[in-house]
């Protein structure tokens, strides 16, 4: 059985940082893409960035320049840095992960106050 376990949401300030990482077990994702989603209440969930083990990583224009995905093929995670953040950011943020199908986390709280 797949799952990803989100951790590192917080309550944070306009303008501070939070880490988040995804750990995946009961499969490896090393040739697949993994990332990251958000859904901020009252909206659908967007994408946020994404990436296979090496290579481009993908980001969502409105997190540009301020989050850096990352991976780790050894612990078999996907991390999320982010910094500057803004109360446009918060929301739920969701791990996923794509091999032959969509796997997703159960979401960890982002709530960024001004």
């Amino acid at each position: 059985q797949v799952q990803l376990v989100e951790s590192g949401g917080a309550l944070v300030q306009a303008g501070g940082s939070l880490r988040l990482s995804c750990r995946a077990s009961g499969e490896t994702f090393t040739k697949n893409r993994m990332g990251w989603f958000r859904q901020a209440p009252g909206k659908q969930r967007e994408f946020v960035a994404r990436m296979f083990l090496k290579g481009t990583p993908e980001y969502a224009d409105s997190v540009k320049g301020r989050f850096t995905i990352s991976r780790d093929n050894v612990r078999n995670t996907v991390n999320l840095q982010m910094n500057n953040l803004e109360v446009e950011d918060t929301a739920v943020y969701y791990c996923w992960a794509y091999k032959f199908q969509d796997y997703w986390g159960q979401g960890t709280q982002v709530t960024v106050s001004s």
